[in-house]
């Protein structure tokens, strides 16, 4: 049911029915994650290098462009970690266009979803941002810890992502809290699905799409787990 969900979002990344939303989406990744690099880069600028050149005075100047490449680096890795929170709010604008072309090129004979009003669903949006960021920052602190190191960054990205876009899918077409029930009630294959996005996530380039791929993903896995309750026995 996961791979089958997986293989149809990304056979439809770049189908011509995807191209206005997937333009938008792409779009709004690239500015946003410009617009973070740059906040980034001034904060550490403003706060953090006047202090270094305070406690260590007297560098030599390949000095300080090895400590400007150190910045980049680190500078970039943060900026990595920052992709997931991203991701969630973008993907909370856009997921009803997502969702809208793949009910309507997958699913022609069943009755659309409905988008969710824009504050809620902005509100949601920004409030997952908030917990994705502390999620991330947890595990960037698991990254110190021998034995757990890179996985960390899986477990929680695929817990917190697969947790958001199966509740943003779900909620087209039930209330808020069932919603959260069905998520519940199926939280291993959607803690799965989560992985597939955090590991789609990994991958330089590809994350850029990440919003448009898992949005779609989790439209076919509730689609495939609605059907399997509609034929449940009672």
């Amino acid at each position: 049911m996961i791979l089958d969900a997986a293989r149809a979002a990304a056979s439809r990344l770049f189908s011509p029915e995807f191209r206005s939303v997937f333009v938008k989406t792409l779009g709004l990744t690239l500015l946003a994650l410009a617009a973070l690099w740059f906040t980034i880069r001034g904060l550490f600028e403003w706060l953090a290098w006047p202090w270094i050149d305070a406690w260590l005075p007297g560098l030599p100047s390949w000095a300080g462009w090895l400590g400007v490449v150190v910045a980049g680096i680190g500078l970039a890795l943060g900026l990595a970690l920052l992709i997931a929170p991203v991701t969630a709010i973008i993907a909370g604008l856009f997921l009803d266009d997502v969702a809208e072309v793949v009910e309507r090129t997958d699913y022609p004979g069943d009755p659309p979803g409905r988008a969710m009003p824009g504050l809620r669903s902005l509100v949601l949006a920004i409030k997952f941002f908030g917990v994705v960021v502390l999620g991330n920052i947890v595990a960037l602190l698991l990254l110190l810890v021998p034995g757990i190191n890179i996985a960390a960054f899986f477990i929680v990205n695929g817990y917190l992502l697969g947790r958001e876009f199966f509740e943003f899918a779900a909620m087209r077409f039930r209330p808020e809290t069932e919603a959260r029930t069905l998520r519940r009630k199926y939280a291993g294959t959607v803690f799965l699905a989560g992985l597939l996005i955090a590991a789609f996530l990994a991958v330089p380039l590809l994350n850029l799409v990440t919003p448009l791929f898992a949005a779609a993903m989790m439209v076919h896995l509730h689609k495939a787990i609605s059907a399997r309750e509609s034929h449940a026995p009672i």
